[in-house]
């Protein structure tokens, strides 16, 4: 059965419209500045919110984060690129793509992406397109990614690496994981990073479709 679901639960394709996001503000009345670190921010806002007839203030803290990029690489056997890092907050060692924070001002997404690609597995890619856009965490947090899907890839010599890896990116593994292997892991509840989580799905699930409907890498954010 097809179609999309109404308010009530009703199927049908005008049920609920295009199934798209939409920009929406509610008007903030009062905010209050918490913490300011090297990454984040964290504010509490007092919104005022519809409610019928009448209105209700009610607070919503908010992490503020400059958003970040994540790289499915591909390669001629259908392997995916993952590294293994470890994750102090959640006490793992995490199997991921490669990302990094979108911190460089004006930098195109893609552009931080292939930087990524480069410092953190030491590769650079022929061809990009853009796999998902995601807010990971909206009702906490402003964070957004954009999932890219690299293929072509080369490694690129040592003598041009112009990067050092330190902190939680020193001496990072790189694997090669067949990407049905890859499926499996995730669905296994194995794999729990949600960039690898969401790009390895969405991978799988472009492949089903020969790869046709992949966005460029520069595609509008809406």
């Amino acid at each position: 059965m097809s179609g999309l679901i109404g308010e009530r639960g009703e199927s049908g394709p005008s049920a609920a419209g295009e199934l798209i996001d939409t920009p929406e503000s509610w008007p903030v009345v009062g905010r209050a500045e918490h913490f300011e670190g090297r990454i984040v921010q964290v504010r509490t806002d007092r919104v005022r919110m519809p409610n019928g007839d009448t209105t209700e203030v009610v607070e919503r803290d908010i992490v503020t984060h400059p958003g970040s990029v994540g790289v499915i690489g591909l390669d001629e056997q259908d392997r995916v690129l993952l590294i293994r890092q470890y994750r102090h907050p959640v006490g793992r060692m995490l199997w991921e793509p490669p990302a990094g924070l979108r911190d460089v001002d004006g930098e195109p997404p893609w552009r931080t992406a292939a930087r990524e690609l480069a410092e953190e597995a030491g590769y650079r890619a022929r061809e990009w397109h853009t796999l998902v856009d995601v807010f990971t965490s909206p009702g906490m947090t402003n964070e957004r990614v954009r999932v890219f899907l690299a293929r072509g890839l080369s490694e690129i010599p040592e003598e041009e690496a112009d990067f050092e890896r330190i902190h939680e990116e020193a001496e990072m593994p790189v694997a090669w994981v067949p990407l049905d292997e890859a499926v499996a892991a995730v669905r296994r509840g194995h794999i729990h990073n949600p960039l690898a989580v969401m790009g390895i799905l969405s991978v799988y699930a472009a492949r089903e479709t020969g790869y046709r409907d992949l966005r460029a890498p520069d595609a509008p954010e809406g």
